[in-house]
């Protein structure tokens, strides 16, 4: 949902001050604010009562006087109620929430800057939210001094050496075997046998 209004007009006549029973101050006061117009046509003026409340009520009746040129954003709010005779009369009223000086710069350069009144539901989420944070920052701190508080692990022991190999290597021979010598394959043996059984002159067959 938005209800929202902004208004510049000047003021018709000088603010009224009071306050309420409770002790809340409030003012009302209205301003003129001209309707956009072309060439040749009739000027026109549109009035609206305005109402502040708080802070905004007391610097409204300090710094602002009739004729004065105002810029007002707030909200429009319906203000029902029963006369005399019983009739339910149905008027809109239109809350200042924030103001600030317009028009001539040569008689507002010494005044201050008007204050900015909060909605009750954005004060609460903002004290809500600011609420949360605290309770998060110390819970934050208490995880952090129970992580600083916690001994370092694995004191007093130490790592297995890693697992060897009891397997014999490959292609390897067992202890106590000596290779034999290497054997030439291929080549003739000795042929002085045979030349001894030539000289008999026997035939060996």
């Amino acid at each position: 949902m938005f209800n929202r209004i902004i208004l510049m007009g000047r003021l018709t006549k000088d603010p009224e001050l009071r306050t309420t029973q409770s002790g809340v101050p409030m003012c009302r006061f209205s301003i003129a604010v001209d309707r956009s117009y072309s060439k040749g046509q009739e000027k026109q003026t549109d009035f609206f009562d305005i109402t502040a409340w708080r802070t905004t009520a007391e610097f409204v009746s300090k710094w602002f006087s009739k004729g004065k040129c105002i810029l007002i954003e707030g909200k429009l709010q319906n203000n029902n109620y029963t006369d005399q005779n019983g009739v339910k009369q149905y008027r809109n009223a239109i809350i200042a929430e924030s103001v600030a000086f317009c028009g001539d710069k040569s008689g507002t350069q010494s005044q201050p800057a008007a204050p900015t009144q909060q909605p009750y539901q954005n004060q609460y989420q903002q004290q809500g939210y600011a609420q949360n944070q605290g309770y998060q920052q110390q819970y934050q701190q208490g995880y952090t001094q129970q992580q600083y508080r916690q001994p370092p692990q694995n004191q007093g022991y130490r790592q297995a050496p890693p697992p060897q190999n009891y397997a014999p290597a490959q292609n390897q021979p067992p202890q106590g075997y000596q290779q034999p010598p290497p054997q030439n394959m291929g080549q003739p043996g000795d042929l002085g046998d045979f030349e001894i059984l030539i000289d008999d002159g026997e035939v060996p067959f």
